[in-house]
């Protein structure tokens, strides 16, 4: 995916930002989201309030900033920042940015980040994008082929869906106090590091007191998964190798939306700061003709 293709979104809000701003204030006038950290039932210290404890924060969020913030209470930059939206439309309410003092997890908060994931509008998009191509290379005889064949797929993947979220997202993190949202790892790493730790958290998942553990929720609920599908499969959709394939399918797809999440944030990052070059050397060469 070309990064001015991934970036274009960003362009129609910024063409109508100012050229002397900076960073930060960019970021503020194209409105990238919070990540989920920031869903929480209290708001972070504002300029002048006291801390817990009665003292005041060392750093102060800099005024009209409603993003996610640090342990000390400082703005996360826009190149470290978690949308809740990439390019958007894909939904990322359960990333972390870097750096960024998550909300507690548990179980009334995970099971709203996993409803929000499972019927938000994109899974239905995505649901029929999926369900039209497997329709479409019989990827399952026994289901059909036409629009029956279709419905068979298109119910069947939306149970998957959901199944899968329910599961991984909610029950079973909540159950056992795994933490399986993605915590960016950012740009202080290359690029090789990053991605590697893209593919080590299909495996690797923090507890609810921040310790790495094995993923058993994220893996066990794509198991879970497999398993509860074969009670609304028909017999041929439902032997080993099928079921195998699903899960494969399932972590690949995971690992490549992940990979999204940890770069999308430099790439974001990139095209401000080149948009930023761009309007100021226009507003340079404006001056100049104008005198």
């Amino acid at each position: 995916m070309d990064l001015s293709d991934a970036t274009q979104p960003l362009a129609i809000a910024l063409a109508a930002g100012e050229s002397t701003t900076d960073l930060n204030s960019v970021s503020d006038r194209v409105d990238l989201p919070d990540s989920p950290d920031s869903i929480s039932d209290s708001n972070p210290p504002q300029s002048g309030q006291p801390a817990p404890g009665g003292t005041h924060s060392a750093a102060k969020p800099a005024a009209g900033t409603d993003g996610p913030v640090d342990a000390d209470g400082n703005p996360i930059p826009i190149d470290r920042r978690q949308p809740q939206r990439i390019l958007g439309f894909m939904p990322n309410f359960r990333s972390v940015s870097e750096g960024a003092k998550p909300h507690p997890p548990g179980w009334k908060y995970n099971f709203t980040i996993a409803t929000r994931q499972a019927t938000d509008y994109s899974s239905f998009i995505f649901l029929s994008i999926t369900s039209l191509s497997a329709e479409g290379i019989d990827e399952h005889p026994v289901l059909g082929k036409g629009i029956p064949g279709l419905w068979a797929y298109s119910w069947r993947g939306f149970l998957d869906k959901t199944d899968g979220t329910y599961l991984s997202a909610w029950f079973l993190p909540s159950l056992i106090h795994e933490d399986t949202r993605f915590y960016a790892l950012g740009a202080g790493h290359s690029i090789p590091i990053r991605a590697l730790y893209v593919i080590s958290r299909q495996g690797v998942a923090r507890t609810y007191g921040g310790r790495q553990t094995p993923n058993i929720a994220g893996l066990g609920g794509k198991v879970l998964t497999q398993i509860v599908s074969r009670t609304y499969y028909p017999t041929g959709a439902t032997s080993f190798s099928v079921l195998a394939t699903k899960f494969g399918y399932s972590a690949m797809r995971d690992i490549a939306i992940t990979s999204i999440r940890e770069f999308y944030p430099d790439a974001a990052a990139h095209f401000i700061r080149k948009h930023r070059e761009k309007m100021a050397k226009l507003a340079a060469q404006n001056d100049v003709s104008v005198h």
